[in-house]
C-alpha cells in the first residue's frame, strides 16, 4: 500500500468559496499564494481545527486513516488525527516551562527521555525552566516544533513558520528546518506567501488565488515554466507585459515598446510575456533581443544593483559588498529561452 495523504475539499468562506484538491505521496508540499487566499484554512481543515463543507481527507501508511469524510458523516477530532500544527505564534502553553510544553504531546506519564531527547535536538538545553515570555523568536519556535515532534505525528503542517521572525533568526532556522523537513519521515505541508521559502523547502508546490488552484507541480519547474501570468507574479517574476503576436518567433511588448525573438512558436493563448529580473545580460547593439538603456536609474543594495530602464523594465545585477561603482551599460539583451510565454 503506497503512502498517501490525500485532500478534496470544499468550504463556502465569507469572500470566496475554498476548492482544493492535491495528493501528497511524499516530501514537503508548499502553498503558495497570497494573503487571504484560503492557505491557512486548507491546513485547519486538514488538522480537523475547522470541518469542510463537503469532501474528504485521508492518509494511507500501512493503512488508511478517515480523518474527514462528508459523505460518510466522519470526522476524526484533532486529537485523534496525529498532526502536528505549528501555528503562525507557535500557541504554546503561557503558564507552562519550556519542557512542559514539550511534555504536553506526550499525555500522562510522559517519557521523560523523549523530552530530553527533543529538548537536546532542537538546542533547548538550559532553558527547560523557562516560560515563552522568556524566550526569543526562534527558541519559541524551536519548543513549539519540539512539543509537535515529540509523539511522533505522521502529518506536520507548518503555517508560515517564519512571519514572526527577523531577518537574521529567519536564515538561521530556514536552514534548521530544512534539515528537519528531510529527515521527517512523514508527511509535511508548508503555507506561505514567500517564494523563497517555497523554493528552498516544497518538492512539490500548488499555487492557490482566491480558494482555487491555479497551478500545481514539482516547484523547480513551475518556477522555470510558470504558464500563467498570477503564477509568474507569484513565483517572483518582475518584468510581466500583454503583448501582440508579430509572427510565430516574435512578439512585441505593449508595456515596453520592444519587439523580442522568443523560444518558441506563439500559441493562440498566450496573451503575456515575462522576463525575470535576473535574465538580462549587457550587449552590443547588433545582438538578438538588444535594447537601449538610456535615462535608467540605479539603485545599490548590499549585494545587488536594481536597475530601473526608461522603458519600464527593470534589471537586478549581483554585486560584492565592497564594490559601489557600476557603469550601466549601453545596451542590454535577453536570451529568447530565458522569455517565459504566459496566458492571462
Amino acid at each position: 500500500m503506497s503512502k498517501m495523504l490525500k485532500v478534496n475539499i470544499q468550504k463556502k468562506l465569507k469572500e470566496f468559496d475554498l476548492e482544493v484538491d492535491f495528493e501528497l505521496k511524499k516530501g514537503c508540499l508548499g502553498i503558495l499564494g497570497p494573503s487571504g487566499c484560503g492557505k491557512s484554512m486548507t491546513l485547519k481543515s486538514v488538522a480537523g481545527i475547522v470541518d469542510p463543507d463537503i469532501g474528504v481527507v485521508s492518509l494511507t501508511t500501512d493503512k488508511e486513516t478517515v480523518y474527514f469524510d462528508s459523505a460518510k458523516k466522519i470526522n476524526l477530532k484533532p486529537q485523534k488525527r496525529n498532526v502536528g500544527y505549528l501555528f503562525q505564534n507557535y500557541a504554546l502553553f503561557p503558564n507552562m516551562t519550556v519542557e512542559e510544553n514539550v511534555a504536553i504531546g506526550l499525555g500522562k506519564g510522559e517519557d521523560e527521555k523523549r523530552v530530553s531527547e527533543m529538548i537536546k535536538r532542537f538546542h533547548l538545553e538550559g532553558l527547560e525552566k523557562r516560560y515563552p515570555r522568556q524566550l526569543s523568536g526562534g527558541q519559541q519556535q524551536r519548543v513549539a516544533l519540539a512539543r509537535i515532534l515529540a509523539y511522533g505525528p505522521d502529518v506536520l503542517l507548518l503555517d508560515e513558520p517564519f512571519s514572526a521572525l527577523d531577518t537574521f533568526l529567519k536564515e538561521q532556522l530556514r536552514l534548521e528546518l530544512a534539515g528537519l523537513l528531510k529527515s521527517f519521515d512523514g508527511f509535511s505541508i508548508l503555507v506561505t506567501h514567500d517564494r523563497d521559502e517555497a523554493f528552498q523547502f516544497c518538492d512539490e508546490l500548488i499555487i492557490l488565488d482566491q480558494g482555487k488552484i491555479i497551478a500545481k507541480g514539482p516547484t523547480h519547474e513551475l518556477f522555470a515554466n510558470p504558464k500563467k501570468v498570477q503564477v509568474a507574479r507569484l513565483t517572483g517574476c518582475k518584468n510581466i507585459s500583454k503583448i501582440e503576436v508579430i509572427d510565430d518567433y516574435h512578439v512585441k511588448s505593449i508595456d515596453w515598446g520592444l519587439i523580442f525573438e522568443v523560444p518558441k512558436k506563439v500559441s493562440s493563448d498566450i496573451t503575456h510575456m515575462g522576463i525575470r529580473a535576473h535574465d538580462f545580460a549587457p550587449a552590443k547593439k547588433e545582438d538578438v533581443n538588444a535594447f537601449d538603456t538610456l535615462n535608467s536609474t540605479k539603485l545599490e543594495l548590499p549585494f545587488e544593483w536594481e536597475i530601473t530602464l526608461a522603458n519600464g523594465l527593470w534589471w537586478k545585477y549581483d554585486k560584492k559588498i565592497h564594490e559601489h561603482d557600476f557603469e550601466i551599460p549601453d545596451y542590454l539583451k535577453v536570451d529568447p529561452k530565458n522569455i517565459i510565454l504566459l496566458e492571462e
